[in-house]
């Protein structure tokens, strides 16, 4: 069905033409886009574009799941690029109604999800020939970073990765996760298993899964957690991790967005597990 959109979108367009109001809603999808040479293409973003660091200079159209109509349509676009989890539905269906030329950049959490991401945003954007280069040059970083992760020896790594503290309750990544995917191309495993998703978990849970190290999103802000407090827990005090210490964090986009950058991010992960 995206495709078929795409491909009408193409064929009504004039031969070579390229949008030149593009409002793109996704932290990845403005990154593909950008990584394409078409930033100046882009009249807004919504609040997880933030990357590269020039698009938080555009209009902010609000958060990924929390859009309005109006505030995306005020920037009178011709082509609105969006992730899968843009919302609420009501809202893109507004938008759709409208007529105007939306396309969802699907995604999926290897190689083959990644490449087709930057093919249609590459095609909705006419730029398919720098689509076929960047993801021809992404899809061998990660053959790459896929071959090293299946050379890691037994015991591999056991990591936690945790979404958000609230209440002191842990909020983690089980399976069918990005955190998952992004542990597995780093040559670690998910210390947590036999739920999918993320939520909340128990501290019997977390001791249980003995994590070797924990992983999480660099935030600021109210966000933040300190390392200290973060040990202190009862449900992390008592595992592998907090006797090691060993925490890692990581930009959330860059981390879980399966995008250009993801064989940097695998490579990252994986030195500050293995070492360098």
């Amino acid at each position: 069905m995206i495709r078929t959109a795409l491909a009408l979108l193409l064929l009504a367009a004039p031969a070579g033409a390229e949008p030149q109001r593009v409002v793109a809603v996704g932290g990845t999808v403005t990154e593909i886009a950008a990584a394409l040479g078409a930033a100046e293409r882009l009249v807004g973003r919504d609040s997880t574009s933030t990357y590269p660091a020039a698009v938080q200079a555009l209009p902010d159209v609000g958060y990924l799941r929390a859009l309005s109509a109006e505030g995306v349509l005020s920037l009178d676009p011709d082509l609105i690029l969006a992730d899968p989890d843009a919302g609420p539905p009501e809202v893109v269906e507004q938008l759709k109604a409208t007529g105007l030329a939306y396309i969802e950049v699907p995604g999926a959490y290897d190689a083959a999800g990644v490449a087709g991401r930057i093919t249609t945003v590459a095609e909705a954007l006419a730029r398919p020939a720098e689509g076929a280069v960047l993801a021809a040059g992404v899809s061998a970083a990660l053959q790459a970073v896929e071959a090293r992760a299946a050379a890691i020896p037994a015991p591999r790594k056991r990591v936690m990765f945790i979404l958000s503290l609230q209440g002191g309750r842990i909020m983690a990544a089980g399976q069918n996760t990005a955190a998952e995917a992004i542990l597995a191309l780093a040559g670690a495993d998910n210390a947590l298993t036999g739920f999918d998703g993320y939520k909340p978990v128990t501290e019997e849970a977390v001791l249980a899964a003995a994590p070797d190290a924990i992983l999480m999103m660099d935030r600021g802000g109210d966000h933040a957690t300190a390392e200290a407090d973060l040990w202190a827990m009862p449900a992390l005090s008592g595992t592998p991790a907090a006797t090691t210490g060993t925490l890692i964090r990581m930009e959330g986009l860059k981390l879980l967005g399966f995008g250009p950058r993801t064989p940097e991010a695998a490579q990252a992960l994986h030195d500050a597990l293995y070492g360098g």
